[in-house]
């Protein structure tokens, strides 16, 4: 398949009766030997219709009636990648990106709400790699059409009907969402039909990862003892066998509702952690403990998981979030790692609840680590590497970038917390106004991979 990038725009001279007739610049026409005397076909996206092509002296350009530009959500010259496959005589332009939304406003400027930068960089990114990018919600889906109503970023900000996409990047907030049975079908119908790739299909749960991770055996060694708390019996068995246990959400976000239970010299005490700070409250026996949680219990699904003896920098816990992310060669590459410093007095290291981000050797140098503190950094990198990997290789789904917590006790040993399929992507994520981030490079790149453009 030969591959280029051209500016793709509508052109006055071709009119509504010729609306089949597209002009390719002459020295790509020549270059691929791309026929002229027989109708091909030409696809954007789910559109699909014969054309004729009709050789022009414009170089790199590839010009479309008004007609066909707005069937592809095209307001404005674009510049896009362009493929020629020679044994089905089809001409490709895009890729078509769609970025899957819950929610956007009648906010001109903040549409996207707390992600409308980081949707501003991505179509920034999709601008420079020569891709179409548009952003939707389910509510946009059309069943019984081809085409999805959408926004673009622009400039100018547009609202128009697209394509179904080549390539939908899921960034649904929402377990429910993500699980609505139309939707669902909506996806189905894409991938069978259009041959659509949908990355980041689903929200991971805790127990999900690590029960996936037991029959990856290169990731056995990277995971802690946990268990979906299943009854009070179970739990008792875990707070003897460990000093410190805890109890997560196993739906659960931003450190909120983790209990943390430490046995002491005279029975338990119970650390619960929410934005707002900790509380702690202690117990005499397991029983008055077990019935002082087992509302909490009973009322959502717990993982519970052997408690670490992590470094600390100044009394306070350090953790790593790792981001990893499919590449353009659909290979795992770490685009970052940060050490998370928990906030005073707290237990989670997460942003939200007062944790501090700081670079790897920085903040290994600073720890109490025993022993030597070299080389921590490729081993972080080898055991997120790993553990995409056990994902990718064990969960059905379809993954384009993982947020991957990893610990390092002070023995040296690194431990997997969890993984967070759908990493956050607000607007206090970004650092730059101007610069794109490789973060945002990389998902534009692997979507170029899916669509082979």
């Amino acid at each position: 398949m030969s591959k280029t990038k051209v500016v793709v725009r509508a052109h006055p001279g071709i009119h509504a009766s010729n609306e089949q007739t597209i002009l390719l610049s002459e020295s790509i026409v020549r270059r691929w030997r791309i026929p002229t005397n027989r109708p091909i076909q030409l696809r954007c996206g789910s559109i699909k219709l014969k054309v004729k092509v009709i050789a022009t002296p414009a170089r790199g350009e590839l010009r479309i009636s008004y007609n066909l530009a707005q069937h592809c959500g095209l307001s404005q010259p674009i510049t896009l990648r362009l493929a020629y496959k020679a044994a089905s005589q089809t001409i490709r332009i895009g890729p078509v990106i769609g970025v899957m939304l819950n929610r956007i406003t009648n906010t001109p400027g903040r549409r996207f709400g707390i992600i409308t930068a980081f949707c501003r960089e991505l179509t920034d990114a999709c601008r420079n790699e020569g891709a179409l990018v548009y952003f939707f919600t389910p509510d946009d889906i059309r069943s019984t059409q081809n085409t999805i109503d959408g926004w673009t970023m622009g400039p100018p900000e547009y609202h128009a009907s697209f394509p179904i996409p080549d390539v939908i990047y899921n960034r649904l907030p929402s377990r429910k969402l993500d699980n609505e049975q139309g939707l669902q079908q909506f996806l189905k119908s894409a991938k069978s039909q259009w041959q659509t790739s949908v990355f980041n299909e689903k929200y991971l749960d805790k127990t999900e990862v690590f029960q996936a991770l037991r029959h990856h055996t290169e990731s056995i060694r990277y995971l802690p003892e946990s268990h979906s708390c299943q009854n009070l019996a179970q739990l008792k068995s875990m707070c003897t066998k460990y000093r410190v246990v805890f109890l997560k959400p196993i739906t659960g976000s931003l450190g909120k509702g983790i209990l943390r239970i430490s046995r002491t010299q005279s029975g338990y005490q119970v650390a619960s952690s929410a934005v707002v700070g900790v509380t702690k409250q202690e117990y005499t026996s397991f029983n008055a403990l077990a019935a002082a949680i087992s509302g909490k219990l009973k009322s959502g699904k717990f993982q519970i998981q052997q408690g670490l003896n992590l470094i600390k920098v100044g009394g306070k816990p350090v953790d790593f979030r790792a981001l990893v992310q499919k590449n353009i060669s659909n290979r795992w590459k770490i685009t970052s790692i940060v050490a998370r410093t928990a906030g005073i007095n707290r237990f989670v290291s997460n942003i939200a609840q007062g944790g501090t981000v700081g670079s790897v050797g920085g903040t290994v140098g600073k720890s109490n680590l025993n022993g030597n503190k070299n080389g921590v950094s490729a081993r972080l990198h080898k055991a997120a590497l790993t553990i995409a990997s056990g994902i990718e290789t064990k969960i059905p789904y379809h993954f384009g970038e993982l947020g991957i917590d990893l610990a390092l006790d002070q023995d040296g040993r690194i431990w997997l917390l969890e993984v967070n399929s759908k990493p956050s992507k607000n607007d206090s994520s970004t650092l730059s106004q101007s610069a794109i981030r490789p973060s945002v490079k990389q998902v534009v790149q692997y979507a170029r991979y899916l669509a082979s453009l």
